[in-house]
C-alpha cells in the first residue's frame, strides 16, 4: 500500500470523461462482431435488436439502469439516447440519477482512482470509492443539501419518484444547473419520464430524511415518495405505449420493475403485449437462480418478455454499451422516429 501521503487534490486530479457516441462510428466493429462468436456475436445481435426496436414505429423503447456505469463514463451515452429520441423512458437506481447525474449537474466530477491507495486513507480525506472511481464526499453532501433545498420548496404531499425527478429537472432548467445537458434536465426538456423505484437508496434519501425530520419536529406536513404511484404510473406508460422494447444495463430492481408492468396491466384487466424487444447487459451469474432478476427467456414464462427478439450479453457494460449505442446512432433509425414524450400522460 502507498503511505498515506497523497493529498486530496492529488487523488482527485484525473477527471472521468464521458464517452460521446456521436464522435466515432461503431458500425464497422459491430459488423465484424456479427461474424465472430462468444460475447462478440451476442453484442452484435443486441445492437441489431436495439436498432430494430428504434426502427419499429409502433414501439416505445425504455432504458433501465443499475450499477455505476454513469459514474464510469457512460453518462452522456444515456443522455444522448434521450436527446436523439432513441429511448422514451428511463427506469434507474436512485444512485444513477442522483449520486451520479444530478451530482455532475451541480458542477461536481467523478475521478479516476489511483492504484494501491489505502481505503482508510481515502476515508480520512472524505473520498468515496466506486471500484476504480473516486467521488468527493463533501461534494456528495452538497448534493444531499441541494435535494433538501428542492424538497423544502415543494408542496408537502406524496410524490412518485417520476414526479419528484421532474421537479429536479425543472429546478435545473430554471438556471440552477452548473453543467448543462444532464440526463435529468434533458429528460425534463424532452418529456421523457425517469422512474427510480428504489429512489431513497441514494443522496436523495439523505436529503429527504433531513427534510422530514425537520418538518416532523416542527409539526408540519412533509414530502414523501410513493413507490406504489411509481408502479401505477409506469404501468400507465406501458398501457399507452402498446409495443415496447427494453435496453437494460445491469439488472436488479429497475429491470424487474419495467418488466412487471405487463403483469400489472393484466391484473388491472388490460391485455398488454409482452415487451417485444429486450436486451440485457450484465455480468450477473445465472447459477444462483437470479441473474440480478431472471434471464430474458425465463421472464417469458412470467408473461413479461417475448423471446423472439431478446439477447443476454454477459459483459461489463462500459465495454459494450458505447459500441451498441454508437451503432444505433449511426444507423440512424432514430431520425424518422417520433419522440413519445410520455411525461404528457402526467401533465396537470
Amino acid at each position: 500500500m502507498n503511505a498515506p501521503t497523497n493529498t486530496k487534490a492529488e487523488l482527485l486530479s484525473k477527471v472521468v470523461e464521458h464517452v460521446d457516441i456521436t464522435a466515432y462510428d461503431a458500425r464497422p466493429v459491430i459488423d465484424a462482431m456479427r461474424k465472430m462468436s462468444f460475447t462478440s456475436r451476442d453484442t452484435a445481435r443486441a445492437a441489431d435488436i436495439l436498432s430494430m426496436a428504434i426502427e419499429d414505429k409502433a414501439c416505445s423503447v425504455w432504458l433501465t439502469l443499475a450499477g455505476s456505469t454513469s459514474a464510469a463514463g457512460c453518462m452522456h451515452v444515456y443522455r444522448d439516447m434521450i436527446r436523439f429520441g432513441m429511448i422514451d423512458c428511463v427506469v434507474a437506481t436512485g444512485a444513477s440519477i442522483i449520486d451520479m447525474d444530478f451530482f455532475e449537474a451541480l458542477g461536481f466530477k467523478h475521478y479516476q482512482a489511483q492504484a494501491n491507495v489505502d481505503d482508510r486513507h481515502l476515508r480520512a480525506l472524505y473520498i468515496d470509492r466506486i471500484y476504480d472511481t473516486y467521488i468527493d464526499e463533501e461534494e456528495l453532501q452538497a448534493c444531499d443539501h441541494a435535494i433538501k433545498e428542492i424538497t423544502d420548496a415543494l408542496e408537502p404531499r406524496p410524490y412518485s419518484s417520476r414526479e419528484f425527478i421532474y421537479e429536479i429537472g425543472k429546478w435545473l432548467a430554471a438556471g440552477n444547473a452548473k453543467k448543462p445537458g444532464s440526463l435529468i434536465q434533458t429528460a425534463y426538456e424532452e418529456g421523457a419520464p425517469i422512474f427510480c423505484p428504489a429512489f431513497t437508496d441514494s443522496s436523495a434519501g439523505f436529503g429527504l430524511v433531513k427534510h422530514q425530520v425537520e418538518r416532523i419536529k416542527a409539526k408540519q406536513p412533509y414530502v414523501s415518495i410513493d413507490s406504489v404511484a411509481d408502479f401505477r404510473e409506469l404501468t400507465d406508460v406501458k398501457i399507452a405505449a402498446g409495443a415496447t422494447g427494453l435496453f437494460m444495463v445491469g439488472g436488479g430492481v429497475p429491470k424487474n420493475f419495467a418488466q412487471d408492468t405487463v403483469v400489472c396491466a393484466e391484473i388491472l384487466g388490460i391485455e398488454a403485449e409482452m415487451h417485444r424487444y429486450a436486451v440485457q447487459i450484465t455480468v450477473a451469474d445465472v447459477r444462483d437462480g437470479a441473474c440480478s432478476s431472471s434471464t430474458l427467456k425465463e421472464a417469458c414464462s412470467w408473461g413479461k418478455v417475448d423471446v423472439t427478439f431478446e439477447q443476454m450479453v454477459f459483459a461489463e457494460a462500459t465495454t459494450v454499451v458505447p459500441l451498441i449505442a454508437s451503432d444505433a446512432y449511426h444507423r440512424g433509425g432514430w431520425q424518422s422516429r417520433e419522440k413519445r414524450r410520455w411525461a404528457k400522460l402526467f401533465a396537470a
